[in-house]
């Protein structure tokens, strides 16, 4: 039975020959790991149909020897780029696949210059990331232990949340503790976001010291095995006002709405509309300034984008958040967040913290 790792690379030279390209240069680290293993900070992964060569530096030979079996390792001699255009002049390419999207200039003109005018750097998106949207049962086995792992977090932080303390407090608690329970690290600079700081969604945590009667929004994400997890809870300090209670009621429906909807064959944008349509009805469609998820994986922003108007179609596989949230100035902001994976016929929740408005 071939590995994970070679079926991957089987499916990324399938999609070369569909394109009629020679090679696929690979330089986003997400992507190399996913198909080779390796962990490493520098290089260039070529995938042709006759193998494939991971060309790097002297700092990861060795380990990339030791992550990466089945993969011809090659120790660059001066620049990175001048010796993968070196590599396909002597390997004799024609048409080299790259990703625009993740080259720079300089990059593209140095690889040109050594490869020679016999060699077409062609564009080539999206391929891996296309293959990483579909987890296998061995990925969406570690996604539920990451979801999991954030899920404990956030119940302790809970704990943690009262008057007084400050939001970098209760960051660095939740990042320890995601160590503690065996993470790797944070997906994302957490974000603890209370009072009016909470209306800026991405709002990363001050010194300031959380009040009595006021939101705050906790988003929380653990890496576990390479793999990301991704969920926001928020909470009132003291007991809610009526408004807040509404806010937060049509927030979770949306919430729900979203999820309801998820299952293969609907498009990315038609669950962004399930989740847009409540807060419509409740009024509060204005105040909802963002996307309705994004895929999860490798990375915790990837394909598929689940906003408005998007066609991509999901399948059996993907994972996404599911985040719907209201955002008021100089009030505050509700977000609930879960990671869904697509299952057939349905949906699976990952993320199993409670979801009703916790008033502490």
């Amino acid at each position: 039975m071939a590995h994970p790792f070679a079926k991957r690379r089987q499916a990324a030279v399938f999609e070369l020959k569909q394109r009629k390209l020679d090679c696929l240069l690979v330089t986003h680290p997400a992507n190399w790991f996913y198909l080779t293993g390796f962990t490493g900070e520098a290089g260039v992964l070529v995938i042709t149909p006759d193998g494939s060569t991971l060309i790097t530096d002297g700092r990861f030979t060795i380990q990339a020897r030791a992550e990466s079996p089945g993969i011809r390792i090659e120790q660059q001699k001066g620049g990175l780029f001048s010796a993968v255009g070196e590599w396909l002049k002597d390997k004799r390419i024609g048409r080299a696949g790259f990703d625009p999207g993740q080259w720079t200039v300089a990059q593209l003109e140095a690889t040109r210059k050594a490869a020679g005018v016999k060699c077409r750097a062609l564009g080539a998106g999206g391929i891996v990331e296309a293959l990483r949207m579909k987890k296998d049962s061995q990925e969406l086995a570690v996604m539920r232990k990451a979801a999991t792992l954030a899920g404990e977090v956030m119940e302790r932080t809970f704990r943690l949340v009262k008057p007084g303390v400050r939001e970098s407090e209760i960051a660095a608690e939740i990042e320890y503790h995601m160590k503690k329970l065996g993470a790797s690290g944070p997906s994302f600079e957490t974000i603890v976001a209370s009072g009016k700081r909470g209306a800026l969604p991405h709002a990363r945590p001050t010194s300031k010291r959380l009040k009595k009667n006021e939101l705050v929004v906790l988003d929380v994400g653990a890496i576990l095995g390479h793999y990301c997890s991704d969920m926001t809870r928020t909470v009132f300090l003291g007991r809610a006002p009526r408004r807040i209670r509404e806010w937060y009621g049509a927030v979770n429906e949306a919430r729900e709405a979203a999820v309801a909807a998820v299952k293969p064959g609907i498009s990315a944008g038609e669950i962004d509309a399930a989740a847009r349509e409540v807060l419509k009805r409740n009024g509060l469609d204005r105040y909802f300034v963002h996307s309705t998820g994004h895929g999860l994986g490798l990375e915790v922003h990837e394909d598929p984008r689940v906003a408005r108007g998007q066609a991509i179609r999901l399948e059996a596989g993907n994972v996404i958040t599911i985040e719907p949230g209201v955002y008021v100035e100089d009030v505050g902001g509700i977000r609930i967040e879960d990671d869904v994976a697509v299952r057939s016929p349905g949906s699976e929740v990952l993320t199993r913290v409670r979801r009703d408005l916790i008033e502490i």
